[in-house]
């Protein structure tokens, strides 16, 4: 019990906001990517002359500067971790990005020395930290956090019995500035590996529909089968198929 008050202190007097979140949950090829930023609660962008906003609203060319400027920025920290399609057929899509998120919390823990004893961890909908298997509801924390959290927990790996806080956000990604710059890191992260397996596999046209499921990409998997970097647990009329090298 005290262990769990003194989480729950910690997540009231955070210095540093992590948000974490992914792109590529509902690709037909291609790993699905997660992104963890930290950044100081302080640090502002008003003599920024670009929105920040989630990466969905954001055109590629500004999420490309967004994603320069997070990288140039020295109070920023940021780090990413994927899943490939066959980890992604072996456990399922959300294991996969829960997995995932969890590789990329322990990356940015090790990379920022410290920090995230006081950090805030805030983790976009659906997502949660991968191999917790046990979640401790602490009732009185809904009173006092009045941001639009819609899970608040104190998380527990029991293998290393560390108590983590972390919030699993409803559009945790228009609401937080950590959130929003995780959104962006991963989307750029993200397409950038699928313009790359696209001079591989220049069949199918990964440059343009990133894997996702457009017509033309549908159009050139009938007519050339999936390659090893499909997932064919995600393409049922194929289920028979081999995937091609």
């Amino acid at each position: 019990m005290e262990r769990r008050r003194d989480a729950a202190k910690k997540f009231h007097g955070a210095r540093y906001h992590v948000g974490i979140d992914e792109v590529g949950r509902g690709s037909l090829a291609g790993p699905v990517v997660v992104a963890a930023v930290s950044i100081p609660t302080d640090l502002r962008f008003t003599n920024y002359d670009l929105r920040l906003r989630d990466s969905k609203k954001l055109t590629a060319r500004m999420r490309e500067e967004w994603f320069r400027y997070i990288k140039a920025h020295p109070r920023i920290r940021w780090v990413v971790a994927r899943v490939y399609p066959r980890g992604i057929e072996r456990m399922n899509i959300s294991r996969a990005a829960n997995l995932a998120a969890l590789r990329a919390y322990r990356r940015l823990v090790a990379n920022c020395k410290g920090q995230m004893a006081k950090a805030r961890i805030l983790l976009d909908g659906g997502l949660y930290l991968g191999n917790i298997r046990r979640t401790t509801r602490i009732p009185h924390l809904s009173e006092k956090v009045r941001d639009g959290l819609t899970r608040k927990n104190i998380s527990v790996n029991l293998r290393t019995h560390q108590y983590i806080s972390a919030s699993t956000i409803t559009r945790g990604d228009e609401k937080f500035t950590a959130v929003k710059l995780a959104s962006i890191a991963a989307k750029v992260t993200r397409d950038r590996y699928m313009v790359r397996l696209a001079k591989r596999h220049p069949q199918y046209g990964f440059e343009v529909h990133k894997g996702y499921g457009t017509k033309m990409h549908f159009a050139a998997i009938r007519a050339h089968g999936p390659s090893k970097e499909h997932r064919l647990t995600f393409i049922g009329f194929l289920k028979n198929f081999k995937s091609r090298t």
